[in-house]
């Protein structure tokens, strides 16, 4: 069944530090046009059962592998697949250019390679990143097992009749910094607040004294994230949600 959408733009917010390691660049073609994505397979990954996936949405100027580099230890560790794609726009995520098509593009490309566990399949966002998978987790509420963001917020002036297109109240779990200049706690709890209001679980982990910058906390809040996510799995298998945009 097909919806139809209003354009989305989800704008920038900046933070970052780089790091290496055995991280793939791979292209895809997602509605006629070349993409990008970034992807991390544990070395010693269990072939005898198929392993998690996590859809990384990176913050405003940035692109697929920083949040790579920092979730690469505990997916080892764990088990867990990463991919990381690259928006459009290395300064904001949009639709319907970088979703949904272009992330169910993704998946089904490390499904076509790697034994990919189709109900375990998550998103984690930062910054501009996490406003995209906050959106992602409503259009896409029977695609997606579950959502963790850092920082991010939906507009609850804007934004409450989209969550009418989630056909399943999508588990997420949202943390913010208490001194968080971008993403102010009043907004974010009003996010948690709204959501739960309409039947989703929202779960928020208020940081104390941490400001924006997700990267000097990464391991603290991948960590948390990932206690989250892993108990979270959906019923049945996956059903994707075709939508067209009017610009």
């Amino acid at each position: 069944m097909k919806h139809v959408l209003m354009f989305l733009c989800v704008l920038p917010f900046l933070s970052g530090s780089p790091a290496k390691e055995q991280i793939t660049k791979e292209s895809i073609l997602s509605n006629g046009h070349k993409r990008t994505y970034y992807l991390f397979v544990p070395e010693k990954l269990d072939t005898s059962k198929p392993a998690p996936l996590i859809v990384t949405l990176h913050g405003s100027g940035r692109n697929g592998r920083i949040l790579l580099d920092h979730w690469k230890g505990l997916a080892e560790k764990e088990g867990i697949i990463l991919a990381g794609p690259d928006s459009t726009n290395s300064a904001s995520w949009q639709t319907p250019h970088d979703g949904p098509d272009f992330l169910r593009d993704v998946v089904e490309a490390v499904k076509a390679t790697y034994a990919i566990n189709p109900r375990r399949v998550y998103l984690f966002g930062h910054s501009a990143g996490a406003v995209f998978g906050l959106y992602m987790s409503l259009f896409e509420s029977e695609y997606f097992a579950a959502t963790a963001v850092h920082a991010g917020a939906l507009d609850t002036g804007r934004d409450p009749a989209l969550i009418d297109y989630a056909k399943r109240k999508t588990p997420i779990a949202i943390f913010v910094g208490t001194n968080d200049a971008f993403f102010p706690l009043k907004d974010v709890r009003a996010t948690r607040d709204l959501l739960n209001a309409r039947g989703f679980s929202v779960e928020l982990a208020e940081v104390p004294h941490h400001t924006h910058d997700y990267y000097s906390r990464a391991s603290e809040i991948n960590r948390s994230a990932w206690e989250f996510l892993k108990k979270q799995e959906l019923a049945a298998d996956p059903q994707y949600t075709q939508y067209e945009f009017k610009r």
